[in-house]
């Protein structure tokens, strides 16, 4: 039976905030000379309710001791794992933040494809060749696929994360916003050491829980981490073997197509309507080709279902995408994410850069206006789908493309300030 495919991307990184539990405390004062009690200093507070939050976190370790026993997993796995496992501050506080701007889909590319990043790519490719052709041999996903998503995960394992991932994950199921999810990955943390694959020690990776070079979670390793290079142990830590055997496994299980390209990039013409600019929107490549979809290159890929997208709206680049690319959406559920592989495999393999121009002029716009731009185009009656939330999803760019038509505008659905500001003008009593 085929396994169902969760995406990488899941980690506890979703916007919205939950509150932070509170607990009281009550704190003895003893009054000398009967003087009057002086309330405690904020940093005697923060230090009380510390303690407190230590001995519930220890509480509820206790608990999932049990709960871990129960599902199977050994007494010296739990003592290795649950001993010395500490409560981590910062990983809460990663978990809530909420950034206030988001970089555009061209600041995100100069950094993930940058030709500092394609060099050295191509170096560690070169380095690896053996390895990343094995797995492409094995499961039909291109080698330069695989180092660019290597890439982008970790910069080439320069950056794969050093926190625990035991304290991280007992951290947030303690204490974040996704607890069951974490508890769950928690578990197959804990079956990950059983198997005796990595120690604790070494089992490290991201705040939400991804680890190694390409950054799993534990559920994905269980599921789709591979010993390649025959050692006993599926080591996605140190083994480059088993780090590109894993990572194409995952994708060729997701659906990837042999043979096929991700996409091209493409010009529209002038006509074109940009409603049909979403990933949910599917036809073969001679459909589009008959609206006057046209490749900037030699190549036309022949799908059977593809999609135009334009990240950056009407004054961006285009591209008419395939399977693959959505496959490689389910690593990393962004269209910046994929664009980011798909286009530093291209430059790693010795391809030309996207051809089109960004709209680099353009400052993007902060979660609070967007917000506001959400709640202007409700109130008009040009349905965002909800409640504003400052996410820029289909339904906020199927509304900003209804209001764009009333304005007679390029209907491209993109955010700007310019947008913002005639919303704010068309508003006003």
């Amino acid at each position: 039976m085929k396994r169902p495919i969760l995406s990488l991307a899941l980690g506890l990184c979703l916007a919205g905030c939950q509150g932070m539990a509170t607990t009281d405390t009550v704190a003895s004062s003893t009054q000398v000379d009967s003087a009057p009690a002086q309330a405690p200093s904020a940093d005697a507070k923060a230090s009380d309710d510390a303690q407190v939050s230590s001995r519930d976190f220890a509480a509820w370790v206790e608990d999932y001791r049990e709960h871990a026993a129960a599902e199977g997993i050994d007494a010296v796995t739990l003592a290795a794992a649950f001993d010395d496992v500490s409560f981590q501050p910062r990983i809460v506080e990663l978990d809530r933040s909420q950034p206030e701007f988001s970089r555009p889909v061209w600041a995100y590319l100069d950094t993930a494809v940058s030709d500092q990043r394609v060099r050295q790519g191509r170096a560690k490719l070169d380095t690896h060749r053996d390895a990343a052709m094995r797995a492409e041999d094995r499961y039909t996903v291109p080698a330069e696929i695989l180092t660019a998503i290597w890439g982008v995960e970790s910069n080439y394992g320069s950056h794969f994360g050093s926190f625990s991932t035991i304290d991280a994950l007992a951290t947030l199921g303690f204490e974040g916003r996704r607890q069951d999810f974490a508890r769950r990955e928690l578990l197959a943390a804990l079956k990950i050491l059983q198997s005796g694959d990595i120690d604790r020690e070494h089992m490290r990776g991201s705040w939400a829980g991804a680890m190694g070079h390409t950054q799993f979670l534990p559920s994905s390793f269980l599921s789709y981490a591979v010993d390649a290079d025959g050692d006993g142990r599926r080591d996605i830590w140190g083994s480059v073997d088993d780090v590109m055997a894993s990572t194409a496994y995952y994708l060729q299980d997701a659906g990837w197509q042999a043979g096929e390209p991700w996409g091209v990039e493409v010009t529209l013409p002038d006509d074109f309507d940009y409603a049909q600019s979403e990933l949910s929107v599917r036809r073969s490549s001679d459909a589009w080709h008959s609206q006057g979809v046209r490749a900037r290159w030699d190549m036309w890929p022949s799908f059977d279902e593809a999609s135009v997208i334009a990240p950056a709206g009407a004054r961006g680049p285009a591209f008419m995408v395939g399977p693959n690319f959505r496959v490689i959406m389910r690593y990393n559920a962004s269209t910046s994410y994929a664009l980011a592989v798909a286009m530093l495999a291209e430059r790693i393999a010795g391809e030309s850069s996207i051809q089109g121009e960004w709209p680099r002029d353009l400052e993007p716009l902060s979660r609070t206006q967007v917000k506001e731009m959400q709640r202007r185009l409700n109130a008009l009656g040009f349905s965002t789908g909800g409640a504003p939330d400052g996410i820029v999803g289909p339904n906020t760019r199927r509304g900003l493309r209804e209001f764009q038509r009333s304005q007679d505008m390029t209907p491209d659905g993109f955010p700007t300030h310019a947008l913002l500001e005639r919303l704010r003008d068309t508003g006003k009593p």
